[in-house]
């Protein structure tokens, strides 16, 4: 047996240990997973997947159950109320907006980042946009209480200097914040997401090609199907039957993904 392996079979027995003991969550810092991800080639198996480290000073948290996801979550949650990462949005903000919805969610959304509503209340998608989110997704048969919903950053954008209005996050703003929405991915495993729009997408994939072209084509993120579709703040700006029919569409593929159950009225919205 080489050194790696038993430095492997050593750490698998600490963790089994841990486990009997109690122990059902650890926090492992961006240096150690990398030092994972390093593992010599002739251990791996040839056909797997290479594994892909995470962000710089991300925190992975290792769930042993998915009855722990609710506590996992919390002390995530707990982490992000406390980051100070980012000290121009933390001197700003009234709240940091963590997530709302099930911790078991088969359906998550993303969006980019909390407006002034949001920041208010300390709750994503609130404002006219989040109403209009809540009334797509209660069309497709669902609540915001059975869906996750987030965004890449977890604090609002400052705008100094402005009375109103919002700004779109930087990439450093969203590489910073990515591990927590990374962590609650991780941990919630839904079985499809939803990107709103190009914000969120570039903050996710890291492309910047356009919502208009991405939109209604699946992505993969963490092996999961992701689906990018308009802003519903777009839809707010845009009332064209035309627009609401796409995103429409995208979330008529999300339903198909998840075998729910489609109604000819369903199939039928925003059609002329």
């Amino acid at each position: 047996m080489s050194d790696y392996l038993r430095v492997l079979d050593s750490a698998e027995q600490h963790l089994l240990a841990l486990k009997a003991s109690g122990v059902r969550f650890l926090s492992v810092d961006s240096n150690t997973m990398t030092a994972l991800t390093g593992a010599p080639r002739a251990v791996m198996n040839r056909d797997a997947a290479p594994m892909t480290p995470p962000a710089q000073n991300s925190t992975v948290i290792l769930s042993y159950d998915g009855v722990e996801t609710a506590a996992g979550m919390e002390e995530l949650r707990q982490r992000a109320m406390a980051c100070l990462k980012c000290p121009h949005l933390v001197k700003s903000r009234k709240n940091v907006v963590f997530g709302v919805g099930d911790a078991h969610a088969r359906l998550m959304f993303v969006g980019e980042a909390p407006g002034a509503d949001e920041d208010a209340q300390g709750e994503p998608f609130v404002g006219a946009a989040g109403q209009l989110l809540t009334r797509i997704i209660k069309t497709m048969g669902l609540s915001r209480e059975t869906v996750y919903i987030a965004n890449i950053l977890k604090c609002r954008p400052d705008t100094p200097g402005q009375l109103s209005g919002n700004r779109k996050p930087t990439s450093d703003e969203m590489k910073t914040c990515l591990p927590y929405l990374i962590a609650q991915i991780d941990l919630i495993r839904p079985k499809a997401m939803v990107a709103l729009g190009a914000t969120a997408i570039e903050g996710l994939l890291g492309k910047n090609e356009g919502i208009g072209k991405l939109r209604g084509k699946f992505q993969m993120f963490r092996d999961i199907p992701l689906m990018p579709t308009f802003h519903p703040a777009y839809l707010l700006r845009n009332q064209a039957m035309s627009e609401k029919r796409k995103v429409w569409e995208d979330m008529l593929q999300v339903m198909e993904k998840l075998e729910m159950p489609i109604s000819e009225k369903q199939q039928g919205f925003f059609l002329k």
